[in-house]
């Protein structure tokens, strides 16, 4: 018997699990994948990592013609290899930090039997508490031709980056990725239902984003849904419902992703979800007592990020130890990993005018930390 079981064990698990472990308490994290969660094993760290040469490149590129005419070329395999170097042992290594706070790690795929039991594998195990911690997973195309399409995990760990993506979908993980792809030498396409990318930042500057982008060479098909994908002998065909035809070596889908409460039995047990996630209170508690939930699993307005999945984790630990005050988020800063980067905290400027805010703008790119690295941005189309 266990005082607290988190399901998952990624940041949104083991950060709280360690503050009840050395309370005192007996704790277990129950992970079907890797230790450590999608973040550290299949998301955040290999994206950062993998950017890191393409923003070199893009800063370079600053100075074409004003002192530096050559710039240097992604060895793609070789960042891989060195990706994996960095980033796989990273899961035994927290393993490893977490034995020794006494947390045990139990391998497999948790499923409710009660709101006090599991079956992992064919055995259970009760806790008094649990926390759901699973995260989301990517999100497919319910179109023709899905098996032929990627996702993020996938294209982290391309061994060689294919001459040509096609991308479907423009938030913030395709801007993201088609960066570094078109960094490293594939022709891009991103192909969007709607009318713009990067949805959910300020619009001005996401249309300048996509503006440096295609003067970089990458394209974008906008207004236009993806209605199948069909495989043309060693290469793929994207067709859109208007009947373009974009071929390509490689097609990921990014449109987005979902909750990841498939096979955890919350029905058998009846937690409330819905198609965006676990239902909880201002304890992060669902409907269930016993039962709560943190990170990117849950149904809520706050951004979904590593550092806010930490916080609740956090706050989940602190309830439990006997906390009764309801959490309350800090402002909660957001970055796209384009190229160049987009940034926002706070209210966007339009929701800040209908509060009657005053809206200032600060030029910062004719600055001259900036003017000295030739790195203003065009204005938007």
């Amino acid at each position: 018997m266990y005082d607290v079981i988190f399901i998952g064990s990624g940041h949104a698990a083991w950060h709280g699990a360690q503050i009840l472990a050395k309370a005192g308490q007996k704790v277990a994290l129950v992970e079907a994948n890797k230790v450590a969660g999608t973040c550290t094993n299949f998301g955040c760290n290999a994206k950062i990592l993998l950017d890191g040469p393409a923003e070199i490149i893009h800063h370079l590129q600053h100075y074409h013609g004003i002192g530096i005419e050559d710039t240097p070329a992604i060895v793609w395999p070789a960042l891989m290899n060195y990706k994996h170097q960095v980033i796989d042992p990273l899961s035994d290594g927290l393993a490893k930090m977490l034995a020794v706070d006494g947390i045990e790690i139990i391998a497999g795929h948790a499923s409710f039997v009660d709101p006090h039991t599991i079956n992992v594998d064919g055995t259970q195990y009760q806790a008094d508490k649990f926390v759901i911690a699973t995260g989301q997973k990517p999100a497919k195309l319910p179109i023709p031709g899905q098996e032929f399409t990627h996702d993020s995990t996938d294209f982290l760990d391309l061994p060689d980056m294919p001459k040509s993506i096609v991308f479907i979908g423009a938030g913030y993980i395709a801007m993201e990725f088609a960066a570094i792809a078109q960094a490293a030498g594939s022709h891009v396409t991103l192909v969007e239902y709607g009318a713009t990318a990067l949805n959910g930042f300020d619009a001005e500057y996401g249309q300048r984003v996509v503006r440096e982008m295609q003067d970089r060479g990458i394209e974008f098909v906008f207004s236009n849904a993806v209605a199948s994908v069909s495989q043309a002998s060693d290469q793929f065909v994207v067709n859109t419902a208007n009947g373009q035809r974009i071929t390509a070596d490689y097609v990921m889908d990014s449109t987005g992703r979902v909750a990841n409460i498939d096979g955890l039995g919350l029905d058998t047990i009846g937690v409330d979800y819905n198609r965006q996630g676990v239902l909880v209170n201002e304890f992060l508690q669902t409907n269930i007592a016993n039962i709560y939930a943190s990170g990117d699993v849950i149904d809520k307005p706050i951004a979904r990020l590593t550092p806010t999945a930490t916080f609740e984790s956090n706050y989940v630990a602190s309830v439990l130890l006997g906390n009764d005050q309801p959490i309350a988020y800090p402002a909660v800063p957001t970055v796209a990993f384009t190229l160049p980067r987009v940034a926002q905290i706070g209210l966007l400027p339009q929701e800040a005018e209908l509060q009657n805010c005053k809206v200032y703008k600060i030029p910062y790119g004719k600055m001259m930390r900036f003017q000295a690295q030739n790195d203003a941005l065009p204005s938007p189309k």
